[in-house]
């Protein structure tokens, strides 16, 4: 019988960090993880602006509302900002270039066509971005599952080349493989989330834009275009 030597070190269990799991990642895997890895932190750029630009977009819509309860047929060119200026401009301008013998009818549909033209052009401007928050979160957690098949398919390879079932053997190939899935799904729900929330937002301020067109065409309609050279309409 041999003798065991008892001054042998003991194998060190495998390490089971993410980074860990990262590296030692069947190289598939690893380009799987990247991947998910990339469209994540740019899914998370794209929230950040857009949490950004719709906050700025609130708070011009808001004053927009604030000025018109406070009368007159536009707002004073300082009291608004961003595309709630351009709305009123496209107003204004359209208003100045009617003619005296159109109807009221005529004038107010000419006046707030114009206006609902500048807030589709405005609201446009928010939506790159949006498709792809939509691709990650519907796509990433079925790559990362492509991720977690091939791993698993690799460690059951690597588990018959060594013909060792043990737990120290299979755990490892089992957790890198899972490490996929979980990548594409801390990728995919953030952009699910942000892109349902972010297109309600969105959805929202066009309905306040379109009523404030309404009381701006309402008003503009019952007054005969006048030429100025800027400002606001009485």
């Amino acid at each position: 019988m041999t003798p065991v030597d008892a001054t042998l070190p003991a194998a060190s269990p495998p390490e089971f960090s993410l980074v860990a799991l990262a590296l030692t990642a069947d190289p598939v895997v690893q380009g799987v993880m990247l991947l998910l890895l990339v469209a994540s932190v740019v899914g998370w750029a794209v929230i950040l602006d857009k949490v950004l630009r719709i906050a700025r977009l609130r708070r011009e819509v808001k004053r927009l509302e604030q000025a018109l309860a406070a009368g007159g047929a536009l707002p004073r060119e300082a009291e608004v900002a961003g595309l709630a200026a351009e709305l009123v401009r496209a107003g204004l301008d359209e208003w100045q270039d009617g003619g005296a013998d159109e109807s009221r009818a005529e004038r107010r549909e000419r006046i707030e066509r114009a206006m609902r033209a500048a807030v589709a052009t405005g609201l446009q401007r928010l939506e790159p971005g949006l498709p792809f928050l939509a691709t990650v979160s519907s796509s990433a957690p079925f790559i990362g599952l492509f991720g977690t098949v091939w791993g698993i398919m690799h460690s059951f390879t690597a588990i018959a080349a060594a013909r060792d079932t043990s737990l120290a053997v299979v755990a490892p190939g089992i957790a890198e493989a899972l490490f996929a899935t979980a990548i594409g799904l801390a990728a995919a729900i953030p952009a699910a989330i942000a892109y349902n929330r972010l297109g309600a937002e969105l959805t929202q301020l066009g309905r306040r834009l379109g009523a404030a067109v309404a009381i701006i065409g309402g008003r503009l309609a019952r007054q005969a275009p006048v030429r100025r050279s800027g400002g606001a309409a009485a």
